[in-house]
């Protein structure tokens, strides 16, 4: 199961409940405001109302203070759109007096002082005159909808920049707080099998120095029993060269002094696996070397000049049967900076697996081709996809009789790969069809 990213979650999970949040304030806001414009709207239209009474009655009185009845008509003087509109209404609820921009029609509200709503308007009734006038004003709730709306709207709109904004600075909180994860991340990852060096990192959070003191002493621990293996190969191999070599020396000895036919077949087997055990042991100093990590040097060196000392140094050899051809078409001289003992090693295993696993009767060919790759190939039997990453795995050898320990090719690969260099397996040899071709080619190839 994929575990997404830390960065990425705290950044969701906040914004969301900062949205959220801010989703409910606004709410809240909204609703406090719409009762809050409720009371304000109330107050107005009472105030209204009352402060109309008195216009109102002076309006309809004769001077001897009766009340005269008038003629239906609007009052003209108001502006073209009124938020709150009023009649004047007799006792029997006729309208006697009215806004410019409504009808006639009566309001619907009673003839009883105080508030009354449906759901088109709030009234205000003024009761005067002894109960024989009527003032009603009306609020539209149309009105007071719009107002609650836009200002509900004027809470909303800043949260389209907040959001952006929130997630930008929630971001850039977030990567400032993890930059030590981050560190710490990367400095676990930079450890392998060449670097087991405590880590050193400066002002981490108290979170994490606990993980780095544990870190530290995991990687000392690997590190004391990669050394002590790495020790126990080495020495082992030294020490089992010597009397193997001894061994083999008596063991050649007695076999001159044989005659019976027998006793020699039987030497001459103990003279085969010692020589097998002497070329495991040989393999096993080549390992410890590798886990040693041998591969670098600080020196440069020339390649072609190194790789045709070693070529030549295995034609003289008696094993190779004559059988090793050599071609150096390289234009120029390629130097890296790589270690000569752990190139002769990666070029000798090679080569000599080349030649052991190749056909006995056929030649093996080295190349130097012109950009500094290094081309080995044979005739022989031709590997398939899965056993030419198998062969270059330890103690694997693929399906064949020959002479082996199965650590010739991991050898190769290992040193190559420390060296910056590159192995790739070709089965068959595109030149050959047939055989194997090895080609290391290098960071500039």
């Amino acid at each position: 199961m994929r575990i997404s990213s830390i960065t990425r979650k705290l950044i969701l999970y906040l914004t969301t409940a900062l949205i959220g949040f801010w989703l409910l304030a606004v709410l809240a806001g909204i609703y406090v405001m719409r009762d809050e414009f409720s009371e304000i709207f109330d107050g107005s239209l009472q105030e209204t109302a009352e402060r109309l009474t008195p216009l109102v009655l002076d309006d309809l009185t004769h001077a001897d203070g009766q009340l005269a009845p008038r003629q239906l008509q609007p009052v003209a003087t108001m502006p073209e759109r009124s938020y709150l509109t009023y009649q004047v209404r007799n006792a029997v609820g006729d309208v006697v007096m009215h806004s410019h921009d409504i009808s006639a029609e009566p309001f619907p509200a009673p003839l009883t002082h105080g508030f009354w709503q449906d759901a088109k308007a709030r009234y205000f009734t003024v009761s005067a005159a002894d109960g024989s006038i009527f003032i009603q004003v009306a609020d539209k709730m149309e009105h007071r909808d719009e107002a609650a709306r836009e200002g509900g709207l004027a809470l909303l709109l800043p949260i389209l920049i907040l959001i952006p904004a929130s997630i930008l600075v929630v971001w850039l909180v977030i990567r400032r707080s993890m930059s030590p994860i981050t560190d710490l991340r990367e400095a676990i990852a930079s450890k392998d099998g060449g670097n087991l060096q405590p880590i050193e990192l400066a002002a981490l959070p108290d979170e994490l120095t606990p993980i780095l003191e544990s870190v530290n002493r995991l990687l000392d621990r690997i590190r004391a029993a990669m050394e002590a293996e790495r020790a126990f190969t080495s020495n082992s191999a030294h020490e089992l060269r010597t009397p193997l070599a001894g061994a083999l020396a008596q063991t050649q000895l007695l076999k001159a002094e044989l005659t019976d036919r027998r006793n020699l077949r039987r030497i001459s087997d103990v003279e085969g696996s010692l020589q097998k055990l002497i070329r495991l042991v040989e393999k096993l100093m080549q390992l410890a070397r590798v886990d040693a990590r041998i591969g670098l040097s600080s020196n440069s060196v020339d390649m072609g000049q190194l790789l045709s000392l070693i070529v030549e140094e295995l034609q003289r050899s008696a094993r190779t049967n004559k059988r090793l051809r050599y071609e150096n078409s390289a234009v120029r001289k390629v130097h890296l900076k790589i270690n000569e003992d752990a190139f002769a090693i990666a070029i000798r295993n090679l080569i000599e697996n080349a030649l052991i696993h190749g056909d006995a009767e056929k030649p093996v060919y080295v190349e130097l081709r012109p950009d500094g790759e290094i081309q080995i190939s044979n005739h022989g039997r031709v590997l398939d996809a899965d056993e030419l990453v198998s062969v270059q795995s330890r103690f694997k050898r693929g399906k064949t009789s020959a002479e082996g320990t199965g650590l010739g090719l991991s050898i190769a690969s290992e040193l190559i790969g420390q060296m910056n260099g590159r192995l790739v397996l070709k089965s068959p040899a595109p030149q050959l069809g047939e055989g194997v071709q090895a080609i290391i080619t290098w960071p500039h190839s």
